[in-house]
């Protein structure tokens, strides 16, 4: 079964991945712009029994950006790690910059698009979601 390790910025945080990440979805909204500092996210979700923090889980910091949503950050350097959510909490979403070199990716389409920044072309031809998936 593939693994694929990441980290934060610093390497304080270090965590493992064990199997396939779920449909990885860029994130348009708000929330995740500024999170993110960037046009969006890029987010996979990953069952809860296949995601081992490895080093730093003192570090990690949440923030409930909306009601019970986490956003699991590390505390020395700021970078986004995970995201839980109250309701599902049989996954994380991890998110992918931090990962080293992770296998078989599938990009699945851009959500939150009515929220896209203005400065942000969409270029690809993947489906485009006004709002979250469903």
């Amino acid at each position: 079964m593939a693994t694929t390790t990441g980290q934060c910025l610093c390497g304080m945080v270090r965590y493992r991945v064990t199997g396939p990440l779920g449909e990885v979805r860029y994130c348009h909204c708000r929330m995740c712009r500024r999170a993110t500092g960037s046009a969006f996210s890029a987010n996979a979700p990953v069952p809860v029994e296949r995601f081992a923090l490895l080093a730093g889980a003192e570090s990690i910091r949440e923030y409930e950006a909306s009601p019970g949503a986490f956003r699991c950050f590390c505390g020395n350097c700021g970078s986004p790690v995970f995201a839980r959510l109250a309701r599902d909490p049989g996954h994380v979403r991890i998110r992918l910059g931090g990962l080293e070199a992770p296998d078989g990716v599938v990009v699945t389409g851009h959500v939150w698009t009515e929220s896209k920044a203005d400065w942000f072309t969409i270029q690809d031809d993947l489906p485009q979601h006004r709002h979250g998936f469903g």
